[in-house]
């Protein structure tokens, strides 16, 4: 790790960057930083991906889980290298495009250095209300759940590995349970929205309520992207070269707008 990137906090799978764009990404429920090293690898060499790793969780296991959306936001925000002079992005899936959204709130709020872009992956907006599996409680309720939504099977089947996560997941959907949005100011970024066409947890529709809270800082009234890929929740899994595409179609619109960007920067995907 870099000396401003915060260890404890935050993973990064490859190689360190000395210029160029970082993306900050925010597993799902149960997750760990581990689910980003495919998409880190279909960034690579272009865009350093840093994948947030939860208390609670793999390396982290032996830290209690911090079941409250809006102190684990304050946890995050507080490690984020936004003062280093690198351009960054954030990325959240599921819970944690909710948990990314308030951590941009805390840094906004503070004054810090925001993302150039949002990106909210299989969620609707917060101020939907809650999700539709948030409230769920008990280990079976929360397997099935997991197995509903197409999670890996070879984990769902092994006991001693489910035995790992389970504590992790009891924590997450606690947290997604208690969190109340409240409503503020929008984000201080572009939104680019990415959700799979049979997500059984979110529509189309829903997902389109992100661009509600992004900043339209091209005036076209638009404020980002909403595009639909493939697959249902999980659907990164297989469209993995498909995701780092748009991500850097996007993340190239930025390239001379912002002069903190190194120049001759290149963005993967397009």
């Amino acid at each position: 790790m870099h000396e401003d990137v915060n260890g404890t906090w935050l993973r990064r799978f490859g190689p360190p960057l000395e210029s160029g764009v970082r993306l900050i990404c925010f597993p799902h429920a149960g997750g760990a930083a581990s689910a980003y090293v495919p998409l880190a690898r279909a960034l690579a060499p272009d865009v350093e991906v840093l994948a947030v790793q939860y208390p609670g969780r793999q390396d982290r296991r032996h830290e209690p889980p911090v079941e409250d959306v809006d102190r684990l936001a304050d946890l995050v925000a507080e490690a984020l290298p936004t003062e280093s002079g690198r351009p960054y992005a954030l990325f959240g899936h599921s819970m944690g495009a909710v948990v990314a959204y308030e951590t941009a709130l805390r840094l906004a709020r503070d004054g810090r250095r925001g993302p150039l872009r949002f990106f909210a992956s299989g969620r609707g907006a917060p101020s939907l209300g809650p999700g539709r599996s948030d409230g769920l409680r008990g280990d079976a309720a929360l397997t099935a759940e997991i197995r509903r939504l197409g999670g890996s099977r070879g984990v769902l089947d092994d006991p001693e590995l489910m035995a790992m996560i389970l504590p992790a997941l009891r924590s997450d959907y606690r947290a997604l349970g208690s969190y109340s949005w409240a409503a503020g100011p929008s984000l201080h970024c572009p939104v680019s929205v990415l959700i799979g066409d049979a997500d059984p947890l979110v529509t189309p529709d829903e997902a389109r309520t992100w661009l509600d809270h992004a900043a339209d800082d091209d005036g076209d009234g638009t404020g980002g992207t909403m595009r639909v890929f493939s697959g249902g929740h999980f659907y990164i899994d297989g469209r993995v070269t498909e995701v780092a595409a748009a991500i850097g179609q996007d993340l190239r619109q930025h390239i001379g707008k912002d002069n903190e960007l190194t120049e001759g920067a290149t963005i993967v995907g397009v």
